[in-house]
């Protein structure tokens, strides 16, 4: 399959480029920071931001991107599933 922009650079406007499944965890961070996190079922999703505040986004809605720049997933307060990191 050819890219048509094959020596664009990414930025943080544009779409993701790839996908990873997120088991939420209190103690391991991501193996990498997400550019965004798609939950495709929806509910409480406790994170841990890049710069380190911990926050809870309560009744977050099904199939939704957020452009949230998080380390990681915390289990404990966390009723969202089908967790996803974009990059």
């Amino acid at each position: 399959m050819s890219d048509p922009f094959p020596y664009t650079a990414t930025g943080m406007s544009g779409p993701a480029i790839d996908a990873f499944a997120i088991t939420p965890d209190d103690a391991i961070d991501l193996a990498q920071i997400t550019r965004a996190l798609y939950s495709g079922a929806g509910g409480d999703l406790a994170v841990i931001m890049q710069g380190g505040g911990a926050v809870t986004f309560k009744a977050v809605p099904a199939g939704v991107i957020l452009p949230l720049r998080v380390k990681r997933v915390m289990s404990t307060g966390t009723t969202a599933l089908d967790l996803r990191g974009l990059v």
